[in-house]
């Protein structure tokens, strides 16, 4: 076991219960709990909204999708920078100058509708909690990775130490402790690719070769595939001596080869254009990241902080992609065991060898990688708690800071509890899923509902139970339901591609029929959300 990881764990845990602490000591309203009185800078803001936004998805799940698929996958990281283009064009400065505190505060400032700000409220806590899952599984990934324990524990510990900080000091703790987060998961993966990039080109091998197993391996299949051409059928255990060449392996998913670094043509152009649609629309969706922008002062300090995030996300997601393609060279087993998540926290040692330094990087990793988890899931918390604070224990109204606590607390209960049942889930994955319920329900509700005055309320809640609820459905049988074969597969699997126009069009069509239904003071609101804050009259 590396001498170095508990240690650097250790600190992290430390370090980040430390500035939430800190971060305690500005904590004393509701307000503070819940949006930070809406202070905080746009610097500190791009930070901390980077921080809970490269996930576990990011840190862990990109590399580990392009190991496994390919090119194929290179959607994912540019759906998932480019979501905040689409969030500045047409979300964030109006979004802050609505005055909301929730994204259900939303619903009731622009189209005055109780039953609406609830039906938002229940989707804000499931995609909370579909987002926080895999963050968990992360967890229980890593503390499985490098310290052989169990998987419970490592998602049990990350999940206390977040209810903790959140519940503690709300918004205004875990701001600060995001924006250290993320420029710790920055330099978490920034350094040791430095390292890995030099000792390839030292060792002088061609892009995508077979290579030998480093040490003595024993490999438990976790999927049926065909190494060197023999049907293996999940639960076979494999031994190989050190020195042995990593046979060929392909899957129903992945093929090992050169052909690796060429668009497989597995994937059809729906999946690619719901994969698409997903990521790029889902991000002004989501809950965690959207309560951010209401901590700005005011409408132009969020459209500098999301001008920031822009940059802060691209230049992270450059370094993922660059684990997943060196994985292919030195921990090619992992597509053996199913286990391509742990691409990023096996491959320092796989490169480097067992000396101090590979050590050192593989510690460094890990420490960003428990970043990732921590910061993430304290947003999500965030967010989730927040809507059980004002319209669960509440019914929109204001409450007391301890009656947060409590909420925060009943919020964490279920993701927990699900990250342990969906385990074996590709982290990715489940974010993606997360990214179509955000893209079939709030995207289109945020842009009709800052952009068309004529949106009604029963517009907005047909277009939601329709296109989100199909998307909703689509997931819970993703996660729940029994394997799918085939373009039915395809269909549930992937349904931004039909589930968003859904719900576009039942709200357009919705909100047509019922044209009396338009708030009698929508001019009012939508000056109030469009006109910059210095030409309003106090």
């Amino acid at each position: 076991m590396n001498p170095y990881v508990v240690p650097g764990l250790v600190v992290v845990v430390l370090v980040t219960v430390g500035i939430g602490v800190y971060g305690l000591r500005f904590a004393r309203t509701t307000s503070d709990f819940l949006v930070a009185s809406r202070s905080v800078s746009p610097a500190w803001n791009a930070a901390a909204i980077s921080g809970e936004y490269l996930s576990a998805a990011s840190f862990l799940g990109v590399a580990g999708l392009v190991l496994r698929y390919g090119v194929d996958v290179l959607w994912y990281p540019v759906g998932f920078a480019a979501g905040y283009l689409a969030l500045l064009l047409f979300v964030a400065a109006p979004l802050r100058r609505s005055g909301a505190f929730t994204l259900p505060d939303f619903c009731q400032v622009r189209l005055g509708s109780l039953t609406l700000r609830r039906l938002a409220s229940i989707f804000v806590v499931f995609i909370g909690c579909l987002y926080l899952v895999p963050q968990l599984q992360g967890a229980g990934l890593t503390f499985t990775t490098v310290t052989g324990g169990s998987y419970v524990w490592g998602a049990l510990l990350v999940g206390v130490v977040v209810t903790a900080n959140v519940a503690l000091g709300g918004m205004r703790a875990i701001t600060f402790v995001q924006a250290f987060q993320y420029w710790l998961k920055l330099t978490a993966l920034a350094v040791p690719v430095i390292f890995l990039v030099l000792q390839w080109q030292s060792d002088g091998r061609p892009a995508v070769t077979p290579t030998v197993f480093p040490t003595a391996t024993t490999v438990t299949v976790e999927q049926d595939a065909i190494i060197a051409g023999t049907p293996v059928q999940k639960g076979q255990i494999l031994s190989y001596e050190a020195g042995d060449e990593v046979p060929p392996v392909s899957t129903v998913d992945s093929t090992f080869g050169t052909d690796w670094l060429q668009p497989s043509g597995n994937s059809t152009l729906f999946a690619t254009y719901s994969l698409i649609l997903a990521t790029f629309l889902g991000t002004m969706g989501l809950p965690h990241v959207l309560v951010r922008f209401y901590t700005n002062p005011d409408g132009a300090s969020a459209r500098r902080t999301t001008l920031v995030v822009l940059g802060l996300v691209g230049l992270f997601y450059l370094l993922p992609t660059l684990y997943g393609v060196l994985g292919r060279i030195y921990t090619p087993q992992l597509l053996m065991t199913g286990r391509t998540d742990a691409v990023v926290l096996l491959l320092p040692e796989a490169a480097l060898g067992g000396g101090h330094l590979g050590r050192l990087l593989a510690a460094l990793v890990t420490a960003g990688a428990l970043a990732a988890f921590l910061s993430t899931s304290s947003g999500l918390l965030t967010s989730v708690a927040g809507v059980v604070f004002t319209d669960v224990l509440h019914g929109g109204r204001a409450g007391s800071v301890r009656d947060f606590r409590l909420a925060t607390v009943l919020a964490a209960v279920v993701p927990i509890l699900l990250s342990i049942y969906a385990s074996n889930m590709d982290v990715s994955r489940v974010v993606g899923l997360a990214f179509a319920v955000a893209a079939s329900s709030f995207c289109p509700l945020l842009v009709l509902g800052i952009w068309w005055r004529r949106l009604t309320d029963v517009g907005a809640i047909a277009g939601i139970l329709i296109g989100g609820g199909a998307s909703m459905a689509a997931v819970l049988i993703t996660v729940l339901g029994p394997p799918l074969h085939g373009w039915f597969a395809e269909f549930i699997g992937e349904p931004a591609a039909w589930t968003v126009p859904l719900a576009f069009f039942v709200m357009v069509t919705g909100s047509l029929l019922t044209g009396r239904r338009v708030p009698p003071d929508v001019g009012a609101t939508m000056l109030r959300l469009h006109a910059p804050e210095s030409l309003r009259v106090s």
